[in-house]
């Protein structure tokens, strides 16, 4: 234990040095801007190459993007349409395809094509902007902006061409109409043939005065047979991208003094709430990756994203919550059959490849803290037979310890999980929690509530009994029986409320076995990261009290992710994936700061508990327009001299207002 601790405090002096390097402007490629969005400004540090996702609800983008060696810009589109399904209809089966169209190829200036641009910057904000300049014959000098985007509602990806003359004589332009369309093997569609249709919108030939400028647009969209073409307004289209961008960042407003979690929190709200689909099935919130649409999953939707929607009052995202238990209710059985870990193919099929993966407890602990936030009755009623039957199912699983065995976890056997694993019952306790609560609030039996009071007290000592121990000279947690080596997942315990080895367990979290510069090893000793690890552990961490370890490692997660060399949002996995920006990851980011730093528990329908981790070098931090438990409310947190004053505001009137010391939790009542 000595030589890990010497480690371990050698590996703290060389983050914080890294950490402080990485704050710095010269550390980061990436810059934050007057409007909220982030910006690459163009300088020497070229070649570089990146991608990001963006989706709509009847399309999803993947634009792989960058600046090559001699300043151009280079760009491929993979567009994914998760309502064209091919065959076989599984849950990889959205029709892709990829475009590597560079529209400006097709503009005529004075007689001749465009060449030797030069990128001056790239900016982000739920869209693409790019700004190059041309230099012309003469003092000629034409400035040449890119807007590119998916749609909101329609089958299309969007681009927008802005062409200005920068020089000081007449620019002859020419831009064509042109209109491509491929149409897919009728034998590999689930509906025959698909249509897809690329257009440019020129059919201009234009004297350009100095100081003038023009328009044009890109589509590039995909139909099924028979099905009518739109007329796209580029103006519209593009209006509508920058409302839904506005809504999201009008709701859930994070103010504090650190301007990059601020934004990171705000680009978290963009991808983790624009990935949701309009299929057969309904609205369907789906991780994206260019691999999982029209489909929902027990963890990403039902235990990661479901319970995040409420509090940013995205209705479209309210309702595919819904939707999803709506489709995990429909398997529910009378003889306690497991669930499917997914329900893919727009909700007509089922994915249960890895066994049971403790989806029961995922979907139990999702419902549960989703209808007590929704703070909709109505809602909270429907969901109580699936939230009952998950418990259930999840009790009938126990074994002689009294924990709950399962085929495997979440991360179906990447890594083992053995029996029974520690993932599978921290969620099955937080559920039971979460239902005494859910039950109260329903005038259910009281006989039944206090048996979920007693099943989660017997459960968390279970827990300390059968996972509890010493793993590489950290007294923390085994993953599962007889696990010897440090696993990320030891976080869990944390998130729900489970405090009792979290020194151990923090130290052994951000010891050099887990820790790296990219977040928390999967499992000491490996190369793959999965974000999501990382992004629960600061959740837990923040939950338990170790506020300034949280937000260190925090500013450095967030500075890295949203400002580094690939932003702008939390990813999946490397080396699986090529750290795709999978959406629920996003709202894990966010339940950080509702959860975490804020430290908001539901216990009913129109109450939480909330216990705030203000860091010591803030005078404040403010979560404004909070849309759950069916109210809009603020809440406002400063440090005044050693105590914490604790102020929550509804239709512009102070609700609750108390002093604190740090550490300490308060229950809010909104009614």
């Amino acid at each position: 234990m000595v030589n890990i601790k010497t480690e371990y405090i050698v590996f703290c002096f060389f983050f914080l040095l890294l950490g402080a390097g990485i704050r710095g402007n010269a550390g980061n490629r990436w810059s934050i801007d007057a409007d909220g969005g982030i910006s690459w400004i163009i300088d020497n540090r070229s070649p570089h190459s990146d991608h990001i996702e963006m989706s709509g609800l009847k399309i999803s983008s993947v634009l792989r993007y960058g600046v090559d060696e001699n300043g151009s810009f280079h760009l491929n589109r993979s567009l994914v349409w998760p309502t064209l399904r091919t065959i076989p209809n599984n849950t990889h089966a959205s029709l892709t395809r990829r475009f590597g169209w560079n529209v400006i190829d097709m503009i005529s200036v004075n007689g001749l094509s465009l060449s030797n641009e030069k990128v001056k910057r790239i900016s982000l904000r739920g869209m693409m902007t790019t700004q190059s300049e041309f230099e012309l014959s003469g003092k000629g000098k034409l400035e040449l902006t890119r807007i590119l985007f998916p749609s909101v509602s329609n089958p299309l990806f969007c681009e927008k061409y802005i062409l200005k003359n920068k020089g000081e004589s007449i620019v002859s332009i020419e831009i064509p109409t042109v209109r491509s369309v491929m149409l897919t093997a009728a034998k590999e569609g689930v509906e025959g043939s698909y249509k897809l249709v690329s257009t440019l919108s020129g059919q201009t030939a234009r004297q350009l005065k100095p100081g003038e400028e023009l328009s044009f647009s890109a589509t590039f969209a995909g139909y099924k047979d028979k099905e009518s073409e739109r007329n796209v307004d580029i103006d519209q289209e593009l209006q509508a991208r920058r409302d839904l961008i506005t809504n999201f960042w009008s709701n859930l407003i994070l103010e504090t003094p650190d301007s990059v979690v601020n934004t990171m929190f705000a680009f978290a709200k963009i991808r983790g709430a624009e990935s949701i689909y309009d299929t057969k099935g309904g609205l369907l919130h789906g991780p994206g990756g260019e691999s999982y649409y029209a489909a929902i999953w027990a963890n990403d939707q039902a235990e990661y994203m479901n319970p995040f929607f409420p509090f940013l009052g995205y209705p479209e995202g309210n309702q595919s919550a819904l939707n999803a238990y709506r489709h995990f209710a429909r398997y529910m059985n009378p003889e306690y059959s497991k669930l499917p870990s997914s329900i893919i193919a727009e909700g007509t099929d089922t994915w249960t490849g890895a066994g049971d993966r403790g989806d029961a407890a995922m979907i139990a602990y999702g419902a549960a803290r989703y209808a007590l936030a929704r703070g909709d009755k109505a809602e909270a009623e429907e969901l109580w037979e699936l939230i009952e039957w998950c418990l259930e199912y999840c009790k009938r699983k126990l074994n002689k310890e009294g924990v709950i065995t399962s085929d495997s976890d979440e991360l179906e056997n990447r890594f083992p999980s053995g029996e029974a694993n520690l993932c599978t019952s921290s969620l099955y306790y937080d559920a039971l929690c979460s239902a005494a609560f859910l039950g109260k609030e329903l005038g259910k039996p009281s006989s039944q509530i206090a048996h979920y009071n007693e099943e989660a007290a017997l459960l968390r000592q279970n827990i300390d009994h059968y996972f509890g121990g010493q793993v590489e000279g950290f007294n923390t947690y085994r993953y599962y029986k007889g696990n010897d080596v440090l696993r990320s997942w030891i976080c869990i315990p944390l998130t729900v409320g489970i405090y009792d080895r979290k020194d151990a367990t923090v130290e052994a979290l951000f010891s050099p076995r887990l820790w790296t510069e990219n977040g928390l090893l999967t499992q000491a000793g490996s190369k793959t990261f999965w974000d999501r690890s990382t992004l629960y552990a600061l959740r837990g961490v923040y939950a338990c009290g170790e506020t300034e370890k949280a937000t260190g490692y925090l500013k450095h997660y967030s500075t890295q992710r949203l400002l580094g060399e690939h932003v702008p949002y939390p990813i999946e996995a490397w080396p699986e994936g090529n750290q795709r920006h999978l959406s629920a990851e996003s709202g894990l980011y966010c339940r950080i700061i509702t959860e975490g730093l804020f430290g908001i528990r539901p216990t009913g329908l129109k109450s939480f508990k909330i216990t705030p981790r203000l860091p010591k070098d803030w005078d404040y931090m403010n979560l404004r327009e909070v849309k759950a438990f069916d109210r809009s409310f603020d809440i406002e947190i400063t440090r005044i001299d050693e105590k914490i004053k604790v102020k929550v505001k509804a239709n512009k009137k102070t609700i609750l207002t108390r002093k604190m010391k740090d550490n300490q939790t308060i229950l809010v009542h909104l009614d």
